[in-house]
């Protein structure tokens, strides 16, 4: 069976749609709608998760990075692991590369890796980004609040 897909040609600023065929099956057909659950799944399988006492003895040993993925307001709400670097979720494949000109050189492929957010979900979802991206040490700590309760040192 075949799919249907419409290619918009731009001819003198004016859109023309054309349809184009795509044999199902062939490399060129549209990847298969993944969900949420799917995407969570991956991550956790690809990136393990780690206790506040386990990041605690990851960073005593060094060359560790510690990155919080919350937007900036959550942050500033409730501080943020000592020593973390804030790249919220958004902006993370850009400050990973570093071929982009938003790349952050805090991120680099040779530390060991944790990330955290608010309840462990884009952390898990920021670690397998990084991995996907050539990071391979790569831990999720997974919330804040598990980090601040267990008496991990904590900026504001």
């Amino acid at each position: 069976m075949r799919r249907a897909l419409m290619l918009v040609l731009l001819l003198t600023g004016a859109a023309i749609t054309a349809p184009v065929a795509v044999a199902q099956g062939s490399s060129q057909s549209p990847a298969a709608p993944v969900t949420l659950k799917q995407m969570l799944d991956a991550a956790n399988a690809a990136v393990p998760r780690i206790t506040p006492a386990q990041a605690r003895q990851m960073i005593g040993k060094g060359n560790v990075l510690v990155l919080d993925v919350r937007d900036a307001q959550e942050v500033a709400a409730s501080g943020k692991v000592a020593g973390a670097v804030n790249v919220s979720r958004g902006m993370l494949e850009f400050a990973a590369d570093p071929q982009s000109p938003f790349h952050n050189p805090a991120l680099a492929s040779d530390k060991t890796v944790i990330v955290y957010c608010g309840s462990g979900a884009r952390a898990a979802l920021a670690g397998k980004t990084l991995k996907d991206m050539g990071y391979p040490h790569v831990y999720n700590l997974g919330s804040f609040k598990d980090w601040a309760d267990s008496g991990g040192a904590v900026e504001k």
